[in-house]
This record gives C-alpha cells, sequence and structure tokens, in this order.
C-alpha cells in the first residue's frame, strides 16, 4: 500500500508523534485518501513507515476508532469507516460560497449603510444568590465566573495601563480598520485556531462581539423570520432559546443523551448546537454524528450555529474536532468567548462566519454599535496573547483547575454516587449529574442544602419544556473553588442528603 501522510508538517507543527500520526491519519480518511473500507498497515508496518513506536501507532488507531474514523474487525486488521466519498459529494469544496436564507429583517437590513442613530439594548438576567444558613459559610458550586484568585491581576493592568495611557493620547485615535473591533486581536484568536483547535481560519471573516450572546442574538435575527423552524438541543443554554423566540422563531428541541444531540431529518434551516461539550451535560459529539449534521446542513440548506464556550479546558485525551474544521460548504458559524479565561466584565466573544453571512453580520453588528466598545480591553488583550501572557495564565488555570476537577470528582464519586449519577467528561469546568431518586426528594435535599449553607446550579432551567422530560440534574461548577471548600461542600450535600432521604445511621 503505497501511502503517503503529512505525518512531518504535523509533527513539526505540534512536536508531538502521537497527534502528528493521528491528524495525517485523520486528514486522508476525511479527504477520500482513505476511502471507508480500506484496510490501514498493520501497526508494525506504519511504526516502521513513519519510525515511531507501535504503542503510539495502536493509541492513535484506539483514538480514531473512538470517534468512528475506523472500525476494527479481529483478526483482519483495522478498517477506515468514514463514507468521505459520500461526504464530499453533499459538502463540495472548501472556499464554496453557500447560498444561505436570510430573515425579512436582514433584508431589510441590506440598503442600510449607516447606523449611526440606531441603538439597542441587551437585557442580561441575574438571578439572586441562595442565603446561606445562620452562621455558615456560603460554598456556592454554581456556575460562575473566573475566581480572583486565578487570574494574573498584575500583570492585565500593565498591559491595560499601556493601552489607556495611548487612549489617552491626544495624538492617537481609533487606529485605521479598528470600526469593528481591534485587528490585532482578530488575527492573534484566527492563529489560535488554527493552532489549537483545527480550524482554517480566515480573520478577515472573524467579528469581535460583545459576549457569544451577542453574537448568538445577532445571529437569530438575520437568520429567523417569524414562524421559521429552529432546532435548539435539549437541554441547552436559556438564551439561545430566547434569542429565537423573540425572532419569532418556532423551537424543534431535539434530544441529548451521552453522545451529544441526536441528528435527525429535522424540517428546519438553522441548528445551534455544543458539539464540543455539549450544554449543560458535557456530552461530547461522536465523529459520525458531527458528520450527520453537516449531511443535514448540506441537503437541507441549513446554516450551523457551533457554540464552543469552554473545551479550552481540557483534562484527558485530546481536544474534540469542531464542526467547523470539518466544514467543507461554509455553513457553519463558529462562536467563540473569553468570559471562561479573563475577566467576566471584559466581556469579549467572536464569531467566525461563512462569506455569505460575513457583511450582513457586519452590518447588523454597526446598526447597534457604530462605534466599538471596548477598544482598550481588546487592545490590551491582543498585547496579552501576543506577549505570552494568556498562554501562561492558560497553563496556570489549566494546572490549578485540574486539580480542583479531581478532587471534586473523587470527593463526590466517594460519597455522592448513591444518590446522583455524574455524566463522565474530560473538559469544561463544571460537572453535569442526574438525580437517581424521585424529583420531591431531590427538591427536598435542595432545600436542605441551602439551608446548610450550600448549593449548585440547579440543571431543570436548561430544559425547554419544564414540565415535560426534564431530568432532575445539577451541574457543579469547580473552578471559583478551593479544594478545601470543594471537600466541606461535598461532606454538607452528603449530610442533608441522608436526613433527606432517611439513610442516616
Amino acid at each position: 500500500m503505497n501511502l503517503i501522510l503529512a505525518y512531518n508538517r504535523y509533527y513539526e507543527e505540534h512536536g508531538k508523534k502521537t497527534e502528528a500520526l493521528y491528524r495525517s491519519l485523520r486528514e486522508e480518511i476525511v479527504s477520500g485518501g482513505l476511502p471507508a473500507g480500506t484496510r490501514l498497515p498493520p501497526s508494525r508496518k506504519l511504526a516502521e513507515m513513519c519510525e515511531v513506536s507501535r504503542g503510539v501507532v495502536n493509541q492513535v488507531y484506539d483514538m480514531l476508532y473512538a470517534e468512528s474514523y475506523v472500525r476494527m474487525e479481529s483478526g483482519s486488521g483495522t478498517f477506515a469507516a468514514y463514507d468521505s466519498a459520500q461526504g464530499s459529494s453533499r459538502i463540495g469544496d472548501l472556499g464554496r460560497q453557500a447560498d444561505i436564507a436570510v430573515s425579512e429583517w436582514a433584508k431589510r437590513l441590506m440598503p442600510i449603510t449607516s447606523a449611526a442613530d440606531e441603538a439597542g439594548t441587551r437585557m442580561a438576567i441575574v438571578e439572586s444568590p441562595p442565603k446561606p444558613g445562620q452562621g455558615m459559610k456560603a460554598i456556592d458550586f454554581e456556575i460562575t465566573s473566573l475566581a480572583p484568585g486565578l487570574f494574573p491581576a498584575e500583570e492585565w493592568k500593565k498591559v491595560m495601563y499601556a493601552e489607556i495611557r495611548e487612549t489617552v493620547n491626544p495624538q492617537a485615535g481609533t487606529a485605521a480598520g479598528e470600526g469593528e473591533g481591534c485587528p490585532p486581536l482578530s488575527e492573534a484568536i484566527a492563529r489560535e485556531l488554527i493552532r489549537e483547535r483545527g480550524i482554517h481560519a480566515d480573520a478577515s471573516r472573524l467579528v469581535l462581539t460583545n459576549g457569544s450572546m451577542q453574537a448568538i442574538a445577532l445571529l437569530a435575527m438575520l437568520l429567523v423570520s417569524p414562524g421559521d423552524a429552529v432546532v435548539l438541543e435539549n437541554p441547552t443554554y436559556p438564551g439561545i432559546a430566547r434569542a429565537v423566540r423573540a425572532a419569532g422563531g418556532h423551537i424543534i428541541a431535539a434530544k441529548v443523551d451521552d453522545r451529544g444531540i441526536i441528528p435527525a431529518d429535522w424540517p428546519a434551516k438553522l441548528l445551534f448546537v455544543t458539539p464540543t461539550r455539549q450544554f449543560p451535560t458535557g456530552a461530547v459529539l461522536s465523529a459520525e454524528r458531527r458528520k450527520a449534521l453537516l449531511e443535514w446542513a448540506n441537503r437541507r440548506g441549513a446554516v450551523i450555529i457551533e457554540d464552543d464556550y469552554d473545551s479550552t479546558f481540557r483534562w484527558g485525551g485530546r481536544p474534540v474536532e469542531p464542526l467547523k474544521a470539518l466544514d467543507r460548504e461554509d455553513r457553519v458559524v463558529y462562536i467563540g468567548t473569553f468570559s471562561k479565561t479573563m475577566l467576566g466584565e471584559l466581556r469579549i466573544g467572536y464569531a467566525l462566519l461563512p462569506e455569505a453571512l460575513t457583511d450582513l453580520f457586519r452590518r447588523a453588528k454597526l446598526l447597534f454599535e457604530p462605534v466599538p466598545s471596548g477598544l482598550t480591553g481588546q487592545r490590551a488583550l491582543a498585547a496579552f496573547i501576543s506577549g505570552g501572557g494568556y498562554e501562561r495564565h492558560m497553563r496556570r488555570m489549566r494546572r490549578i483547575c485540574g486539580r480542583r476537577r479531581i478532587c471534586l470528582r473523587e470527593t463526590a464519586g466517594r460519597k455522592l454516587e448513591r444518590w446522583f449519577h455524574f455524566a463522565g467528561t474530560d473538559a469544561g469546568l463544571h460537572m453535569y449529574a442526574t438525580w437517581r431518586g424521585e424529583r420531591a426528594e431531590y427538591e427536598r435535599l435542595k432545600s436542605a442544602c441551602q439551608a446548610a449553607g450550600v448549593s449548585w446550579t440547579d440543571g431543570g432551567r436548561y430544559w425547554l419544556d419544564k414540565n415535560g422530560e426534564a431530568a432532575a440534574s445539577a451541574l457543579f461548577g469547580f473552578a471559583h473553588l478551593t479544594e478545601a471548600q470543594i471537600e466541606e461542600g461535598v461532606n454538607r450535600i452528603e449530610r442533608a442528603a441522608l436526613h433527606v432521604t432517611g439513610t442516616a445511621t
């Protein structure tokens, strides 16, 4: 078999043999170089070809098998399983501009050339925190922003002060090209997406936003007309549902299992999805299902909005390939945010858009924001990234939050598993758990825990039908808590559960 792999190129980029071999083999399978049914070389032969150990080859084959790129037959070998020929006939060539249907509002926006007199506001829903029990210090497992102690405040102040000095300089104004945000930041993000996520990102199609929610709301306005069907995961982030309903959309609730959203031939032209880590369950969408979603979009002429909210934090395995990295018909919008890694009030997100939507999205953003806000923060973040500060900050966060995740996983696994089923996950800053008992019992536990000064994020708020199949569930955030707080919080939940369920000794 004459197999030519881009192993050396990927090894130069990543410096890791396993990653290089994985990426080069996956590239051949997805591109059709290894059609479905093709037998891959035996591990010994491939190890000799690439000058790696058989252990590396076997590990890579296992990774490809886990994501459905290959199938393994005992006694026969390993075979390519990704139907690239069928996919390419539907997906088309990279760079092709898709014909995307837009909303009536978007059509009315097209002739607008100036938006200086327009204004808009965005509603933020803030919920009151639970009251701690008397005489007890509250331990809050709710999902929240970055803990102050994890943020490199002094280093950030230096880059911010440097940008502020430039901003107040009478000789300095808005730099060329900053009418829609800070170009160096867009370029830095595009480089990170190429390096970290495998997305061929073009900075000219990347638009900076005031957090990911602004991007979601603008896209709903651009793509949803009254009565249009829109597919949402169930459960999902409620802000997405609010944006779709505000645009007049009709929501189709798509079921989710432990492999993410379950694909179907939905009669719709828009899908919001969190494939790299489903929110809130943490499920990772399989390669087979990612391919099915792209085929659905191509067949229906639909758009997929991919919300990658916290896959930056991975604690095992390799990063999951985003849908945008597989998109060949330019139908996927990729949304990212810095809300999990930087200060929450910084409010910097971005949207990587298909060519057919880029200009419209810019027009919509200019309608509500004719002069870009937060330029000082954007410039500072660009300098923070280019100077290496952001990478150092992320290394430290991953190290500390990784320890906190292990502490929660092990402590909760020992003490709470009889009541909660914790979903396995290799990424993110929260753990999702479903209640094993009756809902009424779960509600009593919540009240008892509140009295004991401990709380968590209730999973019920993320279900589209609160009275239907919504599971009694909980989200335990851990990034903002110390290991001692995590252990104490779990102990309080255990004591309350023993009492509420009548199993106290």
